[in-house]
């Protein structure tokens, strides 16, 4: 059947997980989405009905048994869908029996993904198949990296529209997160370490800010490995944990979308902890205590109570610079906690709009695949506001 004559818009796989049963429960309430046909899928057909229930969603919600080792199980969920959205990581461990059922089925896809050698790995494999079947594959549509992936997006179309030009430079400056680091991230950096370590080639991906963009390599970049007192805020700062992902992210949709901010595209991030010496104070600690890989990483599954998630929130801001000195600013603010309250309906939008795309097929990024779309949709859904702010 055609994909518009499939049963189900949009199936959540993993919703038995701490971040799929938010995705699920984000769906099971509406928020301005009606029609939207959605199932949830996992491999317990018992624990689906109980969160089915945990959630409130409707007693008739489809719950669909599907497991990563049983390819029959992904195929037969991956062909009644147009989207899934999987919150099944790590994803190298767990990731591409989903990713490749897709493909087959030409069914559009969205997960949470924060490892880079997996994305290249899985770009150098189905990037051709997929462009062949029609199926729009979005890799990391949460915290990482679509805040910084749209940001930096809405930054350029700001700067066309008052320079009549985009911005070679552009800083991204954490100014403030409150909520904590996901077990899925932890884990999924644990396994990446553990791929690289089994295979050290793989850690020149890891490092190398154009790893996602095969063929392509543009200008140096600034390593953002160490404090430094910014000028453009006045502010020290501090390397930021998510900026090896986030970078490569930016980086493709230049290079998916054909280099509209140029083939010399200079781009970083890095955390603003303050002015002055205590600034500074706090720049250094957090350059030398790690965020992830801790023994107090939580575990895949565990997460902040619903209090703590409503009460997080992220402000990142994007400083676009041209060479003649003149610059632009804009602020990407979210409300909810950003590695859970604020992902789980990232992704739950991104699958949404994937259904609405006629983009054509193969391995984007949210901002490529989607753009302005998207960001339309989670400032009216998702409590995400872009804005510039001079």
């Amino acid at each position: 059947m055609s994909k518009a004559e499939r049963p189900f818009d949009v199936i959540v796989f993993g919703a038995t997980g701490y971040t799929g049963r938010l995705v699920a429960e984000y769906l099971a309430h509406g928020h301005g989405r009606t029609g939207l046909k959605w199932a949830m899928a996992g491999r317990s057909a018992a624990k689906l009905a109980e969160v089915r229930d945990l959630i409130g969603a409707p007693a008739d919600t489809a719950l669909i048994v599907a497991d990563s080792s049983d390819p029959a199980s992904l195929a037969a969920m991956a062909g009644s869908a147009r989207a899934v959205v999987t919150t099944v990581g790590p994803y190298q461990l767990y990731g591409e029996p989903v990713l490749a059922a897709c493909v087959a089925a030409g069914t559009d896809y969205a997960d949470l993904c924060g490892e880079p050698v997996w994305m290249r790995q899985m770009i150098d494999k189905y990037d051709t198949q997929a462009k062949q079947t029609g199926a729009r594959i979005a890799f990391s549509a949460g915290f990482d990296s679509i805040p910084f992936d749209l940001g930096v997006l809405m930054l350029q179309k700001a700067a066309v529209e008052r320079f009549g030009q985009p911005v070679p430079r552009v800083k991204c400056r954490v100014r403030e997160t409150k909520g904590g680091v996901s077990g899925g991230t932890a884990a999924s950096l644990k396994a990446s370490l553990a791929a690289i370590a089994a295979e050290p080639a793989l850690g020149a991906i890891m490092v190398n800010p154009f790893g996602l963009t095969p063929g392509f390599t543009g200008p140096a970049q600034p390593p953002a490995d160490k404090p430094m007192l910014d000028e453009a805020t006045g502010s020290w700062a501090t390397p930021f944990v998510m900026a090896i992902i986030n970078t490569k992210n930016v980086h493709r949709t230049n290079f998916l979308l054909g280099h509209p901010w140029g083939t010399d595209l200079v781009y970083d991030e890095m955390v603003l902890t303050g002015p002055g010496e205590q600034g500074k104070a706090v720049a250094d600690y957090l350059a030398v205590t790690p965020m992830i890989g801790t023994p107090n990483d939580p575990l895949p599954g565990e997460g902040p109570t619903p209090e703590q998630r409503a009460n997080g929130l992220y402000d990142v801001l994007f400083i676009g610079e041209l060479p003649d000195g003149r610059s632009l600013r804009l602020g990407v603010k979210g409300r909810y906690d950003p590695g859970y309250g604020s992902t789980s309906r990232m992704i739950a939008e991104t699958g949404i709009a994937l259904t609405q795309s006629d983009a054509p097929g193969g391995i984007g990024t949210p901002g490529a695949i989607l753009g302005e779309a998207l960001v339309k949709r989670l400032e009216e859904y998702a409590e995400i506001t872009f804005a510039v702010e001079d």
